[in-house]
């Protein structure tokens, strides 16, 4: 199966990150967050596996951390007073998931010889687990010395504060509603602000300068 769905990885991770970010947005926030959030993350982690199948020992380092997410999320459902040693273990296992993606996808892109629909889907899907890097980094910051963070709206959860947050920083917009107001919260934003901009500045130029090598070699051969 996972051969068949190889070619479409990079599809598959990019779609099943969108429903992370947006799936609230058609979903009631309280279902989203407690029912559908948990599982979108596991269908994640599965695609992170579709994407490196083809690196045997990091796939199987991937099906270990999706066996131990899926425990963990069955474990919080059927009790959920198990919820504060279940949620660092959690978030600690997605953190570890999104950086060893993160540093494979942006591989696969430096290594492409050709420009084409996969690499523009792993040059976003890149971007997009950097924010979620990001949003992993602020929410362990935040649980461990709480209000670390000023501007969280009490009427949104945390996780959806620090995932805006997250992103707000990494596109370096900065509208202000959200600030990092301890010293390892201002290391953090300066962080993810860096993370974004190498991102865009080197990786972004890499693919760009194949894209007009290929269209420059192919008007060649045309010609």
């Amino acid at each position: 199966m996972l051969e068949k769905l190889f070619p479409y990885r990079f599809e598959i991770f990019f779609f099943s990150q969108i429903a992370i970010l947006f799936g609230s947005l058609v979903v009631p926030a309280l279902i989203f967050e407690t029912y559908l959030s948990p599982v979108l993350f596991l269908i994640n982690l599965f695609a992170g596996i579709i994407l490196l199948s083809k690196q045997k020992k990091i796939m199987w380092f991937l099906v270990a951390l999706l066996v131990n997410s899926t425990i963990l999320l069955g474990s919080e459902l059927i009790d959920t007073t198990n919820e504060k040693l279940v949620g660092p273990i959690k978030m600690l296992t997605y953190f570890l998931f999104y950086i060893v993606v993160t540093i494979e996808i942006i591989k696969q892109v430096w290594q492409a010889n050709k420009v084409n629909k996969n690499v523009i889907f792993g040059l976003v899907s890149g971007y997009i687990s950097l924010g979620l890097i990001g949003f992993f980094i602020c929410l362990s910051i935040e649980i461990v010395y709480p209000n670390s963070f000023s501007g969280l709206i009490e009427s949104i959860s945390i996780t959806e504060n620090l995932m805006y947050y997250s992103y707000i920083t990494l596109l370096t917009i900065g509208y202000g509603d959200i600030l990092p107001v301890s010293a390892l919260a201002h290391k953090a934003a300066i962080l993810i602000g860096l993370m974004g901009q190498i991102y865009l500045v080197v990786i972004t130029a890499i693919v760009v300068g194949k894209y007009i090598n290929q269209l420059n070699n192919t008007d060649k051969t045309t010609n």
